[in-house]
């Protein structure tokens, strides 16, 4: 069995084939996270956010992530995630909360890349009515070097 080659996929191959990209690399680049969670009773919440920019002689390139997740064994769990562009900025928000009558936990994260700044904060908090609450915090900053 014979197999013919058309004059438009020789064309497409060709230019495939002879079509260079190259990988720049960052004159300064970084990346930022946190993460945090809590746990109460039945109930659990976790969020996290990561984000990573890359300075070339092009311009600046980033990404961002986050989500979060949230549980119980008896009430009521939500979880939201939003991440939003624009031209300034990439900024990422995760929420999660479980509460179960009076006992819950939460947890938030914000993720930011802000020109030469990256950002990430998250916040988590549980408490048992009658108990103290118990909180923590993870708090990370970098700024891209300048050349």
């Amino acid at each position: 069995m014979s197999k013919k080659i058309t004059l438009a996929g020789l064309v497409l191959v060709a230019s495939v084939a002879t079509t260079p990209v190259f990988a720049q690399d960052c004159n300064a680049a970084g990346t930022v996270g946190s993460g945090g969670s809590a746990a109460a009773g039945g109930t659990s919440a976790s969020t996290l956010g990561t984000a990573g920019a890359c300075r070339t002689d092009d311009g600046t390139t980033a990404s961002i992530g986050s989500g979060g997740s949230a549980a119980t064994a008896e009430g009521k769990a939500r979880s939201q995630t939003k991440i939003n562009e624009n031209p300034e900025q990439l900024k990422a928000q995760s929420k999660a909360q479980a509460m179960d009558q009076g006992t819950f936990s939460k947890s938030q994260t914000k993720t930011r890349v802000k020109g030469d700044e990256l950002q990430s904060k998250t916040r988590s908090m549980s408490h048992v009515p009658g108990q103290k609450p118990v909180k923590s915090t993870t708090d990370s900053n970098v700024v891209l070097p300048q050349q």
